[in-house]
């Protein structure tokens, strides 16, 4: 018999030091599962050597708009080079009846590895994939060879996965030869952690007053498709780029071309380039002062850009991709186009800046973090903790 009620649950992700959606998509479900069960959060507190992160000089710097609830027992200690700090979470989460480990990134995969050794690997063990294969990892031969050898280890002792889309179900089981039974669907929650401002104020601090706002908001790395965004801009008639204007707000680390675009387009006095890091701070500036959000990536798993906007209310126009189709489609304020088509991208995007149907969506429910708890915990958790 089981002493416990409830399962004991620890949580192994991103502290906010190297601050990402990943970040706070640890924080927002510790958070929310706090709520039914005891949960541990075991956080990265140096991923990789920080030069190799090409946002280092940020790392440890900016500050994150969410922060653990009080019922969270949280512990910062993990370092990837430091084998007394694994040893150090191993012991916080040894009493765990349940493990979750937060998969975006093979760099951490050796700590993983340790904690489950040396933890004893009584509980259960669940992967939860952010991505399946980061790009960067995929195209560094080392890389991709020790992400391979790695994960094979990880996932042979893992009970179940987690994935936000059914499309993403259907590549881990292809991509790693798991038994589709074993991948469990659950969405993305929303990043609805932000204020709302008024759109006159946002607009004045951006100095867009009386434009049509069109966001691109996040990293700039080529299979985000900025390049193909620019040239569609330059597509709109003339009558509506006098009263548009392209904010591109995020921080440019491989993609070269699209800062190269911006300064070459005819229309670049149109567009607004913020090439920087964009603090939790200036987050409501930008999405507040947007009427279009534009997602038009190459391929994506998911989206943290779009579950802002969402929580935004924001119309959002993005490419046929991977996952996007499925979470976003439940979202009424969703249209899509085919990933390249530059074209289509600017036959959208002036449709929806002449006949703008509403202001603001709401948010599906499926998306919000006590349906999402919810799920895991019955849908995921409370069976596996039963078969111990």
């Amino acid at each position: 018999m089981k002493k416990n009620t409830h399962p004991v649950i620890s949580v192994i992700g991103p502290s906010t030091r190297f601050l990402s959606g990943i970040s706070y998509y640890t924080i927002r479900l510790c958070n929310a599962l706090s709520e039914k069960s005891a949960v541990n959060a075991v956080l990265f507190r140096n991923m990789l050597p920080k030069r190799l992160f090409p946002g280092w000089k940020r790392v440890g710097v900016t500050t994150s708009s969410v922060s653990f609830s009080d019922t969270v027992d949280v512990a910062e200690v993990l370092d990837w080079y430091n084998p007394f700090s694994w040893a150090t979470g191993a012991q916080r989460i040894r009493r765990s009846d349940v493990i979750i480990l937060e998969w975006w990134t093979s760099s951490v995969v050796h700590m993983f590895l340790a904690l489950l050794l040396l933890s004893g690997r009584k509980a259960r063990i669940l992967i939860e994939f952010h991505e399946v294969v980061d790009p960067l990892e995929y195209a560094i031969l080392p890389l991709r060879m020790y992400a391979k050898a790695m994960g094979r280890i990880i996932r042979r002792k893992a009970d179940r996965f987690i994935v936000h889309s059914e499309h993403d179900r259907k590549l881990i089981a292809s991509q790693y030869r798991i038994d589709p039974s074993r991948i469990v669907v659950i969405p993305h929650g929303l990043y609805d952690q932000y204020p709302i401002m008024k759109k006159e104020e946002s607009t004045l601090q951006l100095g867009v007053q009386g434009k049509c706002v069109l966001l691109f908001f996040g990293l700039l790395r080529p299979y985000k498709g900025v390049s193909h965004l620019i040239q569609a801009f330059e597509k709109l008639p003339s009558y509506l780029l006098e009263k548009t204007v392209l904010i591109i707000a995020g921080e440019a680390w491989e993609d070269q071309e699209s800062l190269d675009r911006v300064k070459e387009s005819p229309v670049s006095d149109r567009i607004i380039l913020e090439n920087r890091y964009i603090s939790d701070e200036d987050i409501p500036v930008f999405f507040s002062a947007a009427d279009l959000l534009v997602l038009p990536y190459t391929r994506a798993s998911q989206s943290g850009v779009a579950h802002i906007g969402i929580a935004y209310g924001l119309p959002i126009l993005a490419t046929e991709v991977g996952g996007l189709v499925e979470s976003l489609g439940s979202y009424a304020g969703t249209r899509f186009v085919r990933p390249g088509d530059n074209d289509g991208l600017a036959e959208a995007m002036t449709d929806l800046i002449l006949h703008k149907k509403q202001d603001r969506y709401d948010p599906p429910e499926e998306m919000r973090w006590n349906r999402i708890a919810e799920r895991f915990m019955n849908e995921i958790i409370n069976p596996v903790w039963e078969k111990i």
